[in-house]
């Protein structure tokens, strides 16, 4: 024994338990990674060309989303708790899809809901467009 009761210094770190732990945190996210597929949402992206004339009007449902998030089909206001149905109706006469075109001031929460509420209709065409009246509008009320 060393005099004055001294304790020997320990200079070296012990690794295995930050290894061992690190070696459990690998093992579960290899356990825990298939299990986390996601069904994603499809997006078609256009293909940029010559136009060419559309000979018929596609039947499409319109429901535009205001800046507050209020909902309306084809001009008429719709509440969203009527909205699913509704679509639901319109789809038998209009079997093209739904256009939704929304305010760059509405709500994530809005779109949404006009979303999932398309998808409980059985309404698999889905096109989402931004409001071109708000463009003018605002730059015409700004030099103001």
């Amino acid at each position: 024994m060393r005099a004055g009761g001294r304790k020997q210094v320990f200079n070296e770190i012990n690794i295995t338990p930050l290894t061992d732990i690190f070696l459990v945190l690998l093992i579960i996210m290899m356990v825990v990674a298939p299990m986390l597929d996601t069904k994603g949402l499809k997006v078609s992206v256009p293909s940029v060309g010559p136009s060419q004339d559309v000979k018929e009007e596609p039947k499409t449902i319109q429901l535009n989303i205001s800046a507050k998030g209020a909902f309306s089909i084809d001009g008429a206001t719709v509440t969203p708790f009527l909205l699913s149905t509704k679509l639901r109706e319109l789809k038998a006469e209009k079997p093209d899809g739904l256009i939704i075109k929304t305010n760059p001031d509405a709500t994530h929460e809005s779109l949404t809901a006009a979303m999932d509420a398309a998808q409980s209709a059985g309404i698999s065409k889905v096109a989402v467009t931004a409001d071109e009246e708000k463009g003018g509008s605002a730059s015409s009320t700004d030099g103001q």
